[in-house]
Formats: structure tokens, C-alpha cells, sequence
């Protein structure tokens, strides 16, 4: 937990590392509050309409969303700098498909770890255990929810 300090009269620079409670409590006009930093996801489909309706329900639950039409314009993001909390990608897509894109993704020494799930419509044995050992972390099959949707984010993201 962060706290960040609004300091008007407080004598005591160790509130800034302290919750208010423990260092002056008498001090009415310190006020601190917890920061809270908007986790990115990055989401990967070749269909503008998935694009925008995910990208909506990601946008409402407080997400910060960075969309990609193709795994090429998911790679060139990823080049220029984008690092996100999370990877949502599909596995049908022209060019480059979903499981060759986080195999290349997985070659990125700081994306290693980065929780990828697949949202696809196949729903084939065969084809999850293929992802799962190119590194993805789960799978969701559309059409989903959005409360499925955003349980399983809250899951990988703990």
C-alpha cells in the first residue's frame, strides 16, 4: 500500500511512509490516500466488434485497455513499449495466429510471467493443451459473459 501525503502544517515527514494513524492523529488537516494503479490489458482480435465490446466492459470494471487488430499489431505495440498486466488474445486470426503470437510474447524476457488468456471460440482438448504449453495461462470461450469475462481476470491478476 502507497500513501501519498497532502501536507499543509504536519512537522513530520514520516507520514509520508506511514498510515496517518500511527504517526499524528492529531493532525486534522493531513490527508492521505491509498493509490490505486489502473492495471493495463492488452487485447488482441482480429474483429472490431469483439475489440469494442470487450474493450467497453474491460473500460467500465476499470481497466486500462490497449486494443491490437492482428498479433502483428499486438507485436509492434509490445516493441514500442506497451506493458501490460494482462494479454487477451484469440487464436483464429489471419497472419500470425494466437498461439504462435504468445510464443513470441513468451520470448520477451519482462513479458514471461504476464498472465495471457485465450478468448476463442474453439473449445477443442486439443487446442488448450497446444496453448497451454505455447505459455498461456487460461481460456475462455466465446461468447462469454462479462461477469465470466471479468472473474477470470480477476483471477489471474491476483
Amino acid at each position: 500500500m502507497q500513501y501519498t501525503v497532502v501536507r499543509k502544517r504536519c512537522p513530520l515527514w514520516v507520514c509520508a511512509f506511514v498510515p496517518y494513524e500511527s504517526c499524528c492523529p492529531d493532525v486534522l488537516d493531513l490527508q492521505i490516500r491509498e493509490e490505486k494503479k489502473l492495471k493495463t490489458i492488452m487485447l488482441v482480435d482480429d474483429s472490431a466488434t469483439v475489440l469494442l465490446s470487450i474493450s467497453g466492459i474491460l473500460s467500465k470494471a476499470g481497466f486500462q485497455v490497449v486494443t491490437a487488430n492482428s498479433a502483428e499489431d499486438g507485436q509492434r505495440k509490445l516493441a514500442a513499449g506497451t506493458k501490460p498486466d494482462l494479454l487477451i488474445t484469440d487464436l483464429n486470426m489471419p497472419g500470425m495466429n494466437g498461439i504462435e503470437f504468445i510464443k513470441v510474447v513468451r520470448q520477451r524476457p519482462e513479458l514471461r510471467f504476464m498472465p495471457i488468456l485465450f478468448l476463442t471460440t474453439e473449445s477443442q482438448q486439443s487446442k488448450r493443451a497446444e496453448a497451454k504449453a505455447a505459455g498461456a495461462s487460461g481460456w475462455i470461450v466465446k461468447p462469454a459473459t462479462a461477469d465470466t469475462l471479468l472473474n477470470t481476470i480477476k483471477l489471474v491478476l491476483r
